[in-house]
């Protein structure tokens, strides 16, 4: 045979294994992924949901599968994963593979309710409303803790926090309570026991400072007011008390915009109206400035408060009845001018 055609017989086979072998490379270790982003893996999703996911981020996504069923790759681990521009197939795999997901910031403020805490979280992570709610009213779990129905929101500090997308409810609960633990460090405690107040009872007010005003600087002034009523064994009379049992009686939907006299003689723990002391649990969710504010209250004689008129979204402040009176007269002139009947 003629040597040039050996040779060149010889050539197109080596031209063609380097092209295979060249095309074998790509669908491996080539440059795929376009640009960076992020994808969410449920903890049910299978090979052919990553494909589906990936094609935003890729011209080949059959590429994946190639590689995932040569790396024996079958089962993904749900989470967050972070993409970035210039990744191999075999990069993407190994990620997922590995379950080196990314961490988010889950966060959440005042939320009245454990419902509505529940609902906020599951905007955040995987886990439903109805799983979180569940692990959160979880009565072993509460009883095992100190807490009950009533108080089990106190568990859960306002802040943002670090968690896995794919966390269980229980796993989420339990880091919150480890979170309220760390929280109550040595200072806070001592300054409760200075109080002589438990850790409950110094929420269970701070939710009532947290209701009475949305301006920070005022709420050592509104803890400190409170805790002259306590120690004189006054009748706190807060408003927000009463509003949290008219809410008891009619829902929580229902729109309270003025406390009535009628108001303050409803059957409940938590009148103020007519039972001395503290409510006998949080109202609300209180933020970290509210709990520091009764921690850290501010010392004076102030025994009355009563909404601004000139300074909306304040308060004045009284140490006599007298002087309260006329500060209370001249705001229900106000509000009645307004049209506020309910």
């Amino acid at each position: 045979m003629n040597k040039k055609i050996i040779y060149g017989t010889i050539a197109i086979i080596f031209l063609i294994g380097g092209i295979i072998g060249f095309n074998f490379y790509q669908k491996i270790f080539g440059k795929s992924i376009n640009k960076d982003g992020v994808i969410y893996i449920g903890s049910n999703y299978h090979l052919m949901d990553l494909k589906k996911l990936l094609h935003e981020y890729t011209n080949t996504p059959e590429n994946f599968v190639y590689v995932a069923n040569k790396k024996k790759f079958t089962k993904p681990k749900g989470g967050k994963y972070t993409l970035k521009k210039g990744m191999s197939m075999n990069d993407v795999v190994n990620l997922l593979r590995s379950g080196n997901q990314t961490p988010i910031k889950v966060s959440f403020n005042n939320q009245d309710t454990l419902e509505k805490l529940a609902g906020r979280i599951a905007q955040q992570i995987e886990t439903d409303s109805i799983s979180l709610l569940k692990a959160m009213t979880d009565v072993t779990f509460l009883s095992q803790n100190g807490f009950n129905r009533q108080t089990a929101l106190e568990i859960y500090i306002p802040n943002s926090y670090e968690f896995y997308w794919n966390t269980s409810a229980n796993k989420f609960r339990n880091k919150m309570l480890r979170e309220y633990k760390r929280f109550w460090n040595q200072s806070r405690l001592e300054k409760a026991k200075k109080l002589n107040l438990t850790k409950s009872e110094v929420i269970a007010l701070a939710s009532i400072v947290q209701k009475e005003t949305a301006q920070k600087s005022e709420r050592p002034i509104v803890a400190g007011l409170y805790l002259n009523r306590l120690k004189d064994n006054w009748l706190l009379q807060a408003d927000p008390t009463l509003i949290y049992a008219i809410k008891q009686l009619n829902g929580q939907d229902f729109v309270v915009k003025r406390v009535l006299n009628k108001d303050k003689e409803i059957k409940s723990p938590y009148n103020t109206y007519k039972n001395i002391g503290l409510p006998p649990s949080l109202i609300a969710m209180p933020d970290v400035s509210s709990i520091d504010a009764v921690l850290n209250y501010k010392k004076h004689k102030y025994f009355y408060m009563c909404a601004s008129i000139e300074k909306i979204g304040f308060h004045d402040f009284a140490t006599t009845l007298a002087q309260h009176n006329r500060n209370a007269a001249k705001y229900q002139r106000w509000i009645s001018q307004q049209g506020i009947r309910r």
